[in-house]
């Protein structure tokens, strides 16, 4: 086994075997390699006198008023400036008011759009091909003429297929 100490990908494994974490083999895997390096024998010995600490540790009783105590000083701490900010954005009616001024912006916002002017179509300026002609680009009309003939082709298809559908 490579020392979990020497790679640092293994170290957290180490951890885990004094925590008491690991499985049986693992753990009598490490315990094998822990006997025969000192570096992680020291790192052991370490850890279990940490676990050993906190295993004996004893938290002090709570008094009886320390409730009482608390909270008479957090009273008496002075406020911060933005106390009352707090008090009026946690207060009922911002519920309410939120979601009612985001409606109302949206409501302004869709009136706006829909009283925008539409843009006006200008106006001919002369016969209506001439004003054609200035407006389609060439290869559109190139392109319209070649469907044109295409859409003609079909129809004559059509034509032959219905006609020898009838005989």
């Amino acid at each position: 086994m490579r020392c979990p100490i020497e790679t640092h990908d293994n170290a957290e494994l180490l951890l885990a075997f004094c925590a008491r974490k690991l499985d049986l083999d693992t753990t009598l895997m490490l315990e094998r390699h822990i006997d025969v390096c000192p570096n992680c024998k020291e790192f052991y010995e370490g850890q279990r006198t940490v676990w050993q600490a906190l295993d004996a540790w004893e938290a002090m009783p709570v008094s009886s008023d320390f409730d009482r105590r608390l909270y008479a000083r957090i009273e008496n701490e002075p406020r911060p400036w933005y106390s009352g900010l707090q008090e009026l954005f946690s207060a009922r009616w911002t519920r309410h008011a939120i979601p009612l001024t985001a409606v109302a912006g949206l409501l302004l916002t869709a009136g706006l759009i829909l009283q925008q002017p539409k843009p006006s179509v200008p106006a001919p300026r002369g016969p209506a091909t001439a004003s054609v002609k200035s407006e389609i680009a060439p290869d559109q009309l190139e392109r319209t003429v070649e469907d044109m003939e295409l859409l003609g082709q079909f129809t004559a298809v059509a034509r032959t297929e219905a006609s020898s559908d009838t005989l």
